[in-house]
């Protein structure tokens, strides 16, 4: 994933937040998860979209007509580095309302559902 460093800051949600937002049956959000397909088999939550970031060079000119750049759109890893990574590069692709899930997916089974496997 390349891109240049954006003065953008990176808003946040928690995964707390998230929990809320999803149990809302809030159909507006836009979900991805930039984790890799062996990861997902592990833990994973319902309604994300899977663009794992080793595959980038494969969708990432199909950005646009996959995800809406206007939508509300949350962003997932394993701890949320990967994520941010992403988020920067939406904003840089003109995407308006990007949040990063802060602590990803082992924070969301930590504090929300430990019914989700850790690695």
């Amino acid at each position: 994933m390349v891109g240049k460093p954006s003065e953008q800051s990176i808003t946040q949600i928690s995964v707390e937040e998230l929990a809320q937002r999803l149990s809302s049956g809030d159909s507006s959000l836009q979900l991805v998860d930039v984790r890799e397909p062996q990861e997902l088999a592990i833990a994973h939550l319902d309604g994300f979209v899977n663009l794992p970031l080793s595959q980038f060079p494969d969708w990432a000119d199909q950005v646009n007509t996959r995800l809406n750049p206007q939508a509300e759109t949350l962003v997932l890893c394993h701890h949320g580095i990967r994520s941010a990574q992403m988020c920067q590069w939406l904003m840089i692709q003109g995407f308006t309302n990007v949040k990063n899930i802060a602590g990803g997916i082992d924070a969301y089974s930590t504090l929300v559902d430990p019914s989700i496997p850790q690695y």
